[in-house]
């Protein structure tokens, strides 16, 4: 079996909500449905969380999942990149236990909306190509054609994407236009070699394409409420058996 690491990145310093990495949803800490999904999956192999709290580590490991570091607090900024809190784990595996996985599993917290067996197949499918990266995406709800980038002094706009062979696409049916794709945090799948090469995607990306409504991100109460909803609504997404 190939070694399959998922890492579940979970800051402690959140300004809009604090404390939202183990606030409930739906009975359960909200980092919770993140790791239940990865150890409800076929073949993720090993479950980190990498956190630069104590509060969440605690929870983290009543659930399931490993801590075996504290991220230190130059990669938990409100700045740090996800590339920098990846490179820190495959650095600290390999020079703590001599680990290193064939591919990383990203699994964002703020992203509780997911099927376990969706994660199996995106993993499946990016072993079987030569590509360097998989990300989830949902057809993009507003097409980009019809964006525009207005002037610090608010006296001109240019519009954002230019459409070759279609003439002022802004002024187009939307139906005219190219279908566009947006990239949500249900999950993010990564070769190990991408990441030691200094990216998270590489120069090589494959989709997989989910309905619009995974596309829920956890940022402030209200959509709390909203994931509750869509998790109760469907047995397809991730469930508690006992905890």
């Amino acid at each position: 079996m190939s070694n399959i690491l998922a890492v579940i990145p979970a800051r402690g310093g959140s300004k809009g909500l604090p404390n939202k990495n183990i606030l409930p949803l739906a009975g359960h800490p909200l980092i919770a449905y993140s790791i239940e999904a990865a150890l409800q999956s076929k073949t993720i192999t090993r479950t980190i969380v990498s956190t630069d709290s104590e509060k969440i580590a605690e929870v983290a490991r009543r659930y399931g999942a490993e801590v075996p570091f504290i991220r230190p607090a130059e990669f938990a900024q409100d700045m740090s990149t996800d590339f920098e809190v990846f490179a820190h784990v495959i650095q600290w595996l390999k020079d703590n236990e001599n680990y290193v996985p064939e591919i990383i599993v990203q699994l964002r917290p703020t992203s509780p909306v997911r099927s376990v067996s969706i994660i199996d197949e995106c993993i499946l499918k990016l072993q079987q190509s030569d590509a360097d990266s998989l990300r989830i995406v949902t057809p993009s709800p507003i097409t980009p054609y019809k964006m525009w980038r207005v002037s610090d002094d608010g006296n001109s706009m240019q519009p954002l994407l230019p459409s070759e062979g279609i003439e002022e696409p802004y002024n187009q049916p939307r139906q005219r236009l190219p279908k566009t794709y947006w990239q949500i945090g249900f999950l993010d799948v990564i070769k190990t070699s991408t990441i030691l090469n200094g990216s998270m995607s590489g120069s090589k990306m494959i989709p997989y394409v989910v309905p619009n409504e995974y596309a829920v991100d956890i940022d402030d109460l209200d959509s709390f409420v909203k994931a509750a909803k869509v998790i109760e609504s469907s047995d397809e997404y991730v469930h508690f058996s006992s905890k």
